[in-house]
């Protein structure tokens, strides 16, 4: 078996799995910006959102760091994979940017 992955064919986000006679392009995991291999350990680098933890890039709770995120009245912060969202509190509504008591 010759192995294709030594002449790195694969795009920036994918890794190449070597099979026999063959070879394969896989996705890296979202927390990567590029890879080695499979999962959140085999990252060349942690996307934005990300942060390395011991050999893997996890996610960053933007909602639970000391400077909040979500700066409007009446407004929760939700983490998301990767990023954060403001909604408005329960018992209120978006009208036009702002949460408005429904």
């Amino acid at each position: 078996d010759l192995d294709e992955c030594a002449a790195s064919p694969c795009k920036d986000h994918q890794y190449c799995l070597n099979t026999d006679g063959s070879f394969s392009c896989k996705a890296c995991d979202a927390s990567c910006i590029g890879c080695t291999g499979e999962g959140s350990d085999k990252c060349k680098t942690c996307a934005s959102g990300y942060v390395k933890e011991g050999e893997k890039c996890t996610d960053i709770d933007e909602c639970s760091l000391p400077e909040k995120v979500c700066l409007k009245e009446n407004q929760d912060c939700v983490n998301t994979s990767g990023s954060y969202k403001c909604v408005c509190s329960e018992g209120f509504e978006d009208k036009d940017g702002t949460c408005v008591q429904t």
